[in-house]
């Protein structure tokens, strides 16, 4: 009897066990929900990124903290079969808020998407890596291609132009999140602030009282942008702004760009069978450069169609840009 009433105390334990774990379990499945922003209330704050250069279908792309970042381009979007995943940097993709992916851009930092077809403008926040197309500039969500007038077309040409301090301050916010250290202690370039050893206090006869040097405080682009720091994350809001727009919407592939003339006369010369090309001198600070182009070409299409023959011409470098 004796053995009998311990072996089934053992099955009861065993099934009051087994009841937990099935519980626990269906707990674990409903909270990503969550997290990943389905039911929008938050989303995970993710950690700071650049990255090291990779390689996609052949053509090497170099990550770096560029905070002078200012290009045109085509831009494309992505929604519900990416809804809810993970981002590059580890924060959870929500079609509904102002995100975007970019090939090189450290992530998070904070860019201005401008549409040069209607000149509407966003602010967006830059949290994965792509589009993986040679020919578009950035990912944008399906929020962000809605409020800049391109969901229904698919892409759009614009320009993306990094916001320099609120994108050290959000790089700043997310890498003392990824430390687990207060952010009062990351200075607003990411690194962490001196600290003084300690001194004794030495009283000199006659001197003048101490100079008060205010507190250090971090900056929060909700002080610039619209939107909100929740978390140590900050969300652009839906704010689109009506910019003038002096592009001229011509689009070209831009093959490279060149500090020696000759250099670049000899790719405009191996390219000249694709179609018209040219020269563009430009300054970029004190540096003038000479950009080997092919175009202005009519669409889209058709720029995809050269990029992809300038590619395989060995220039995996070549990108579309908008004039």
């Amino acid at each position: 009897m004796a053995g009998k009433a311990v072996a089934s105390n053992s099955v009861n334990a065993l099934l009051v066990v087994t009841a937990i774990i099935a519980l626990s379990a269906c707990s674990t499945q409903t909270t990503p929900s969550k997290v990943a922003g389905q039911g929008g209330t938050r989303s995970a704050m993710g950690g700071y990124k650049v990255g090291e250069p990779y390689q996609i279908k052949g053509v090497w792309y170099y990550p770096k903290e560029d905070f002078g970042y200012d290009e045109t381009g085509i831009a494309s979007w992505y929604g519900p079969g990416f809804h809810a995943e993970t981002t590059a940097n580890g924060e959870r993709f929500d079609q509904n808020e102002l995100t975007g992916a970019h090939k090189t851009l450290p992530m998070p930092s904070l860019v201005r998407v401008t549409n040069l077809e209607n000149g509407r403008s966003i602010i967006v926040r830059i949290n994965d890596r792509g589009p993986f197309v040679p020919g578009r500039i950035v990912d944008l969500s399906r929020r962000g291609a809605q409020l800049l007038g391109f969901e229904a077309q698919g892409s759009a040409k614009v320009r993306v132009s990094i916001l320099p301090d609120e994108s050290r301050a959000v790089a700043a916010a997310a890498r003392a999140g990824q430390a687990g250290v207060d952010i009062a202690q990351v200075s607003p370039d990411g690194a962490p602030v001196p600290v003084a050893a300690p001194r004794a206090v030495v009283q000199v006869e006659g001197a003048q009282a101490p100079i008060q040097i205010a507190e250090r405080r971090p900056f929060d682009p909700a002080q610039t942008l619209p939107g909100a720091t929740v978390d140590g994350r900050f969300m652009p809001a839906p704010v689109v702004a009506e910019l003038p727009v002096h592009s001229k919407g011509r689009i070209y592939v831009q093959a490279g760009a060149f500090t020696v003339y000759e250099n670049a006369n000899r790719l405009r010369a191996r390219l000249s069978g694709l179609g018209a090309s040219r020269i563009d001198p430009a300054m970029v600070g004190d540096t003038q450069y000479f950009r080997v182009r092919v175009g202005p070409l009519p669409t889209v299409e058709a720029a995809d169609q050269v990029l992809g023959q300038v590619i395989e011409a060995g220039s995996n470098g070549a990108r579309v840009v908008v004039d």
